[in-house]
């Protein structure tokens, strides 16, 4: 070409989550069977959204009103529904110009960086959430910044690292919580949440809290909102129904704005989100419809209920299976449904490995762990796949000089799951004597 077509950006928009599902495939053609552990889909591994929610889907369809457009921003009685919701929390109060629907929270966390300056950077935790670490990279044309989240402190961020952090880098200019934590499923401590609203403050940044897993906690822990926390400071709220329905094939995420006229330059974002939004006409409509049906049903807080119980339960297990393996840093989850396991400091090492009596299998994971510099974590995740055929995700493909790997909590065959996590702590002790 005459020029050159990808700017430097391009290089960090990476997604190991859905990469090694490539190498999965690549197992499955030889006949392997594989336990998928790499991806937070609750259809994919056995769940199903409850009959009465697929009713009141299906007659939505009933309606030939639900094939068009809506209005650009979302539909408008859905929007009134939601910031009734966030207005009856006592927090900041918003009306439905403050919300505006995407095409899943994946599309609203892209133009959320895209339209920042790109000598403007928002600091994000680590282990990051690889759709919003790559985003802000790639808007930046450079790495990344993050604040450590401490796994010898039940994953609670490094208030220090964070202040710091922000203190010496006036291009900042936004703080991102996720809360639940994805990949860890911490949830952050009420006095922890308000330090870092306190450090925005001091600072005169803006605050984006991911809350799609707001109501998925379990084991006695509440997540707290940022919309009772962020007080006269301007804030973002993402959110979506793909985890809490669940319905991830909807592809319905929105963001609610707060107190987006209080500052110039947050309102210009704001309204340039909006307008990015308008470009594309509207996002999809029939999730939208079915939000107030199905959140204002008396059965959808027993329903929640219910599977954060069962969710958990299989937090329980997990813990009683992978918890002893004294080569391991494990902490307990408490909100969302995934768990990041860390090997301790000095246990892997490069000559380990699982080796498999299948040929053909064998010479793929030696093709794949060929690069002698593959960061350690990911050799030992390639290896379980090749060998247990157990699909998880190196913790340092999650923007972290930790090792470790990424599991999920959604199996519902209890059978299966204790199958899956006993052959991965099998795998670890094996790899580790190796």
């Amino acid at each position: 070409m005459r020029q050159r077509l990808l700017r430097e950006g391009a290089k960090e928009l990476s997604y190991e989550i859905r990469g090694i599902v490539k190498k999965a495939e690549q197992l499955e053609k030889l006949g392997k069977r594989i336990y998928w552990e790499n991806i937070g889909d609750p259809i994919q591994k056995h769940n199903s959204m409850p009959a009465w929610m697929k009713e009141i889907i299906a007659d939505l369809l009933n309606d030939n009103n639900t094939f068009g457009y809506c209005h650009s921003k979302g539909v408008p009685e859905t929007r009134d529904f939601l910031a009734s919701l966030n207005n009856q929390l006592g927090g900041v109060q918003i009306t439905r110009e403050d919300i505006t629907f995407f095409n899943g929270l994946g599309d609203a966390i892209s133009k959320l960086y895209e339209y920042i300056e790109p000598t403007s950077r928002i600091i994000g935790p680590s282990p990051a959430y690889s759709t919003h670490s790559s985003a802000e990279a790639a808007h930046a044309n450079t790495h990344p910044i993050t604040y450590k989240l401490d796994p010898e402190n039940n994953w609670y961020p490094d208030l220090d690292d964070l202040y710091l952090k922000i203190k010496y880098n006036e291009n900042i200019v936004g703080i991102l919580v996720i809360n639940p934590d994805n990949p860890t499923g911490m949830v952050y401590p009420l006095e922890i949440l308000q330090q870092i609203v306190e450090i925005a403050r001091e600072f005169d940044l803006f605050l984006a809290f991911d809350e799609i897993y707001m109501n998925i906690t379990y084991n006695g822990a509440k997540a707290y909102p940022l919309a009772t926390l962020v007080g006269d400071l301007p804030g973002i709220s993402l959110k979506g129904i793909s985890k809490e329905f669940p319905w991830p094939g909807a592809r319905c995420g929105w963001l609610e704005y707060y107190n987006r006229n209080k500052d110039p330059e947050f309102d210009k974002l704001c309204s340039t989100l909006d307008n990015a939004k308008m470009i594309e006409v509207c996002s999809t409509k029939l999730p939208q419809l079915s939000i107030p049906k199905i959140m204002s049903d008396p059965r959808f807080p027993i329903y929640r209920k219910a599977l954060n119980e069962i969710i958990g339960r299989r937090s329980k297990l997990i813990a009683e299976i992978l918890g002893a393996v004294p080569e391991l840093t494990f902490n307990e989850t408490y909100g969302a449904f995934y768990n990041t396991i860390i090997f301790k400091k000095g246990v892997l090492q490069p000559h380990q490995k699982l080796s498999t009596d299948n040929p053909e299998i064998q010479a793929l994971l030696d093709s794949w762990l060929a690069d002698e510099n593959m960061a350690l974590d990911k050799r030992f995740v390639y290896s379980l796949l090749a060998t247990e055929g157990v699909c998880v995700v190196p913790v340092s493909s999650f923007c972290s000089d930790l090792q470790g790997f990424r599991v999920t909590i959604l199996e519902e065959e209890e059978d299966l799951l204790i199958e899956t996590f006993t052959k991965i702590r099998d795998a670890v002790v094996e790899f580790i004597r190796s």
